[in-house]
């Protein structure tokens, strides 16, 4: 729901506040949001920038940089999370910009793998075999790159400790992400492993995420789990939908399981779940009527009907959000809504 200052002048001349509270009231919260991202142009122009200092920093990094060696590596990364941390301490504390300030504060934090691959190329110190480069992190799955990994989390944590913004907790998300594909090689003790290792430490992994977000939820009042919901999301249905399995109860278990990602979504107003379950309850869907329509045209006709079918319950969903989350906390017994985090409670 959006909220402009004519409805509090509304609310005013049908008597329901006074003009004077009207007032105060507006000022108090456009006060209050001043920190928030918003929609509109600087704030588009801040986290495209932000974005593009990222990929630069990362996905495009080019080999350009190895001729630097080791030390140069190092060096140079942490001058530049130098000048990205003096700025955003600028912005921040000094100028009360706490957007820009706070995604400088990111990409500072964002240059820990950098400089932790340049210092561990210098010193030849790796937890598995060496790396080619710096740009195989965004590659290959390695238990190499678990150091840089650990000290990027940390490196965040300690940012939030002392700068109170939710975008930072993106670098600790996505490198758990990461994480939860490089543990692999490390937890079996070799280099090669299987599909399904990988898979299961995926799943496992994720679901950790999950549950270490829902924890933070519950506390912060800022949104600081979504992006650990996220990526916690993206290892968890990721490892859980490419296994494979010839068992047609294993596969109603995981029908079960995705609607089961759909009334959590509801629970928590979060809208991450219900896009992963509906995802897994349309992959379900349409392998039952693959399995009913076998080499037949009206399999196309089936699945049609299918992607019909979810729109119209994604209009009644639209239509009906709230009825329905208020139908589905009715049912929930007290015990676990005192569970819920506060704001969705």
């Amino acid at each position: 729901m959006k909220v402009t200052r004519e409805d509090f002048e509304w609310a005013a001349g049908e008597g329901l506040i006074t003009a004077e509270q009207s007032g105060a009231l507006w000022e108090a919260l456009a006060q209050r949001a001043e920190g928030r991202a918003r929609f509109d142009l600087p704030h588009v122009a801040f986290y495209f920038g932000a974005l593009v200092v990222i990929s630069g920093m990362g996905w495009f990094m080019t080999l350009g940089w190895e001729a630097l060696g080791g030390w140069g590596i190092f060096a140079l990364s942490g001058v530049y999370a130098l000048c990205f941390a003096l700025a955003g301490r600028t912005l921040w504390f000094k100028q009360g910009l706490r957007v820009p300030g706070g995604l400088l504060f990111t990409l500072a934090v964002w240059m820990t793998p950098l400089a932790l691959y340049g210092l561990q190329r210098a010193l030849g110190l790796w937890p598995q075999e060496s790396p080619e480069n710096f740009r195989d992190y965004h590659v290959w799955v390695k238990g190499c790159w678990l150091v840089m990994e650990v000290g990027t989390i940390a490196a965040a944590l300690v940012a939030l400790r002392y700068v109170r913004f939710p975008f930072l907790t993106f670098p600790i998300a996505f490198t758990l992400w990461y994480m939860s594909m490089d543990l692999t090689p490390l937890l079996f003790g070799q280099a090669e492993f299987s599909w399904e290792q990988r898979l299961w430490v995926s799943l496992v992994f994720g679901l950790l995420m999950l549950v270490a977000s829902f924890l933070v939820d519950l506390r912060a009042r800022e949104d600081y789990a979504f992006w650990g919901y996220l990526f916690g999301m993206l290892a968890f249905w990721f490892g859980l939908s490419l296994m494979e399995s010839s068992s047609e109860l294993n596969k109603f278990f995981y029908f079960l399981i995705n609607v089961g990602l759909v009334l959590v979504s509801v629970l928590l107003d979060r809208r991450v779940f219900i896009v992963f379950g509906a995802l897994g309850v349309t992959w379900y869907l349409g392998y039952l009527s693959s399995r009913v329509f076998e080499d037949s045209m009206l399999f196309p006709v089936a699945l049609s009907f299918i992607g019909i079918a979810i729109i119209y319950l994604g209009v009644q969903y639209q239509r009906r959000r709230e009825s329905i989350a208020l139908f589905v906390h009715a049912r929930v017994p007290d015990s676990v809504r005192r569970l819920l985090p506060p704001r969705r409670a």
